[in-house]
């Protein structure tokens, strides 16, 4: 599982801290069942090609050559590319596999396309053309998985996944910001008196959220015996962090990864936010989680607030624009179908009157016509 927390490890997903191979404490571990990796599973990138790269992943695993190799490289290796040449060394069946792997890919990716294509009316897609913009395989050649692709893959990764995190803060933003502008057209429509009743409401939940027990510095001592004492039930007294690491490093690969050492902030994270209390936002909860962690990462914590009133003041000019286009494009839209219904009502008129016409026409036709006998024979009156 180490080179997989490599792998993964250089798309700023998961966090390096090695662990130094020691002996579990008895005296302070009652019992400790090691978890099979086998049983874990990594967690989901995000990216729309995840599922093959884990599948990728998986497959190289079960080929002992280039799993040592993996095992002994570092992080600047596996992101160069060097270990790509191992591939040519894997077993045939690995080969295959892969192969396999990438050309369910490719059909997959080409689904894609056609339903994409489809939905936009488009005739005429040149396919081939189409899949040059997925970049994490060699699509010149659909039938083998060569060094290429794996080597793209990675760099594809990543890539991706080293702004991963910077996604994940920009549409937090965006969410506080149009919560606050929701909340400050909502004071619009009140009067006087219900305006300050409401501001008054937002400041009281304002303040009983900040109220509440002291929260540990990420990553601290302090924050992780405190998981040691009420999460593991172990004497605070006797804290090992060798031991703690033991603990927390559930599929054993020598890491903490994304999961493992976001979970040990859950108890931090209860301390300030109740999903049943109406002041507390859950979302806000999860962007907290992810600075915690980012703060263990890179040992750095901000403390700003996560917009300044200049954010918020553009965001609403640009919700502005978008709300004068779309209600210029719905009066277009209106005028459109205005039109549309006078022409129909046009061509009702003409119709009516056409049939109209044609009755008048039949009427005086049949009035012009000369009697008939019994028989159908025209019957004439003589002259006197």
């Amino acid at each position: 599982m180490r080179w997989r927390t490599l792998l993964l490890q250089v798309t700023s997903l998961l966090v390096a801290l090695e662990a130094v191979p020691i002996d579990i404490d008895k005296t302070k571990v009652g019992n400790p069942e090691p978890v099979e990796s086998a049983k874990i599973d990594p967690p989901d990138t995000g990216l729309y090609y995840n599922e093959y790269l884990r599948q990728v992943i998986d497959v190289l695993e079960t080929d002992n050559h280039f799993r040592e190799k993996l095992q002994k490289a570092d992080i600047e290796e596996i992101k160069s590319g060097k270990l790509s040449k191992e591939l040519d060394l894997v077993s045939h069946h690995v080969r295959t596999k892969l192969d396999e792997l990438k050309r369910q890919e490719i059909s997959r990716l080409r689904m894609l396309i056609k339903a994409k294509s489809d939905s936009l009316q488009d005739m005429g897609v040149d396919h081939q053309v189409l899949l040059k913009q997925f970049d994490h395989l060699n699509h010149k050649n659909p039938e083998k998985f060569e060094s290429t692709d794996l080597d793209m893959l990675i760099i594809s990764a990543t890539n991706d996944l080293e702004n991963y995190d910077k996604t994940r803060h920009e549409e937090f933003k965006k969410y506080e910001m149009m919560k606050e502008h929701e909340r400050r057209e909502y004071l619009k429509t009140l009067d006087e008196d219900k305006r300050k009743a409401e501001e008054l409401k937002y400041e009281e939940m304002k303040k009983k959220h900040e109220n509440h027990p002291k929260v540990n510095h990420p990553g601290s001592k302090d924050q992780l015996k405190e998981v040691w004492e009420e999460a593991d039930g172990l004497d605070p007294n006797d804290f090992d962090p060798k031991t703690f690491f033991i603990l927390h490093d559930l599929n054993s690969d020598g890491y903490l990864d994304e999961q493992e050492l976001e979970a040990l902030f859950t108890k931090e994270l209860e301390k300030v936010y109740d999903p049943r209390n109406e002041e507390d936002d859950m979302v806000e909860m999860e962007e907290e989680r992810l600075r915690m962690r980012e703060h263990v990462v890179n040992e750095t914590l901000d403390h700003q607030q996560f917009f300044t009133e200049e954010e918020l003041q553009e965001y609403e000019t640009l919700l502005s624009l978008q709300e004068k286009q779309l209600k210029k494009k719905a009066e277009d839209l209106q005028k459109q179908k205005e039109e549309l219904q006078r022409q129909q009502d046009q061509l009702e008129a003409q119709k009516k009157e056409y049939h109209q016409i044609m009755k008048q026409m039949k009427q005086k036709k049949s009035q012009e016509a000369p009697p008939s006998g019994p028989g159908g024979e025209l019957k004439f009156h003589p002259q006197t």
